[in-house]
């Protein structure tokens, strides 16, 4: 059988309904494709199945295979769905009051995944995130890595290890936001003792584990707050921190070489005062582009150049939004600041793609348009960088979870009546104040 294709108009109209099972390959063709490893491809294609990319390449080099489903993306641009290492989309939570350290709280026990954050972040094409507790504890528990799929719970989101885990990473924090009345620490040197006290238990509790080599009787009794820093310690679990200051990086940093364990700086608003020791130390940052002043006081040094000067040290550098504190809808232009303040663009498009599944140590499947890795990828109208383009879809593992041209999604992009109450999915749909007065009363208006 020979391709079936559909015009340019098709792209966007035929698209509306999901391919249940997608068993025939789906290809966009003639897009202008950003593929993050290497350059960017005028004429492309992409062709995608079973949630897979199959193959990327220039229209006169990549063979498409019979039965096809050919989409001219005429116009468009085509990239890899967007990551953000840093999100608090799906109203979760950690830890609580009643102490400095909770490894033990799972935010995976707190996503409310008809939050309508969730969908305003797949206006804005993000296919992966990061989601963590706070960060008013020196530990507040453990983070989730989502792919933003279509959801009913949330299991339908997680993503999962070779050893069957959900992947995710634990959230610390230094500085001034654990710095309050006791049981938590009131100076910075005992929030570093703390913390230490804890890996120092950590050891200890393998220590016995190992030890007692499968012998029930000379088990320790369990402790699910040290199982999560002793992950931690054999580097199954990265740890994401949040830390401002240069003294609290370095601190998070000495933290991180006494214990042996890999850690990602976040935030990061006096990197550029320690880059250099950044870089000697192999940390990855995750860096916040705040667009207006104002904030903490810890963070009123920050710089829109740190990202240009983290990259030009050598660091591994990836943005996130700490939605809400920046909207999941606009996190294009974080990249389009961090270029402004002398950022490569090449550095800037995978600080939302490539660099943050490194982050995430998620690089062999998401963040770039490759064979073999998942089809995650959005279409744009123009540049990524330009204020000007717009998502005009989102896909997820070759399953499209965002359109603009549905009535429905729209309203998440550009929100409205209906748009924001997690609670009232039923009335998603709505446009109008006097259309919600209507539909209350069972009226026809």
């Amino acid at each position: 059988m020979f391709p079936r294709i559909l015009g340019r108009c098709g792209l966007l109209a035929a698209l509306t309904v999901p391919l249940a099972a997608q068993e025939n390959p789906v290809a966009f063709t003639n897009a202008q494709i950003v593929p993050i490893v290497g350059a960017p491809i005028e004429r492309g294609v992409l062709v995608v199945q079973h949630g897979k990319i199959l193959a990327v390449g220039p229209m006169a080099s990549v063979k498409i295979p019979a039965d096809t489903e050919i989409h001219d993306a005429t116009g468009k641009v085509l990239m890899p769905g967007l990551i953000d290492s840093h999100s608090h989309i799906g109203a979760g939570s950690g830890g609580d009051g009643s102490g400095p350290i909770q490894p033990d709280a799972r935010v995976l026990d707190s996503i409310d995944v008809r939050d309508p954050s969730i969908r305003k972040a797949q206006a804005g094409g993000l296919t992966t995130v990061n989601v963590m507790p706070g960060s008013g504890h020196l530990i507040s528990g453990q983070t989730l890595y989502l792919k933003l799929r279509d959801a009913r719970t949330i299991d339908d989101l997680l993503i999962k290890l070779p050893d069957g885990t959900n992947a995710g990473g634990l959230k610390m924090a230094n500085g001034t936001n654990s710095i309050r009345a006791a049981p938590f620490p009131g100076t910075r040197a005992k929030s570093a003792s703390l913390v230490r006290e804890q890996y120092v238990k950590a050891q200890e509790y393998r220590d016995k584990i190992k030890r007692a080599k499968g012998d029930a009787e000379k088990m320790p009794p369990r402790d699910l707050a040290l199982e999560e820093l002793v992950e931690v310690l054999d580097g199954k679990r990265i740890v994401q921190e949040h830390t401002h200051r240069a003294d609290d990086i370095l601190t998070a940093l000495r933290l991180s070489k006494e214990f042996g364990y890999k850690i990602v700086l976040h935030h990061v608003s006096e990197g550029w005062k320690v880059a250099d020791e950044i870089a000697a130390a192999h940390a990855a940052c995750s860096v916040i582009m705040i667009d207006s002043p104002g904030g903490k006081l810890e963070a009123r040094e920050a710089d829109w150049r740190t990202p240009a000067i983290l990259e030009k040290a050598g660091v591994l550098v990836g943005l996130h939004t700490d939605d809400p504190i920046c909207d999941s809808r606009r996190f294009l232009r974080s990249a389009g600041f961090a270029v402004r303040a002398g950022m490569t663009r090449q550095g800037a498009l995978e600080g939302v793609t490539l660099a943050n599944a490194k982050i995430l140590g998620l690089e062999n499947r998401v963040g770039s348009l490759e064979p073999g890795k998942d089809a995650d990828f959005i279409l744009l109208s123009g540049d990524p960088l330009s204020v000007y383009s717009h998502v005009e879809q989102t896909w997820v593992e070759g399953r499209k979870i965002f359109d603009l041209s549905r009535p429905e999604d729209h309203l998440y992009a550009v929100g409205g009546p209906g748009a924001g109450d997690p609670r009232r999915a039923h009335l998603c749909c709505f446009t109008s104040a006097w259309d919600l007065i209507a539909a209350a009363n069972g009226a026809d208006q």
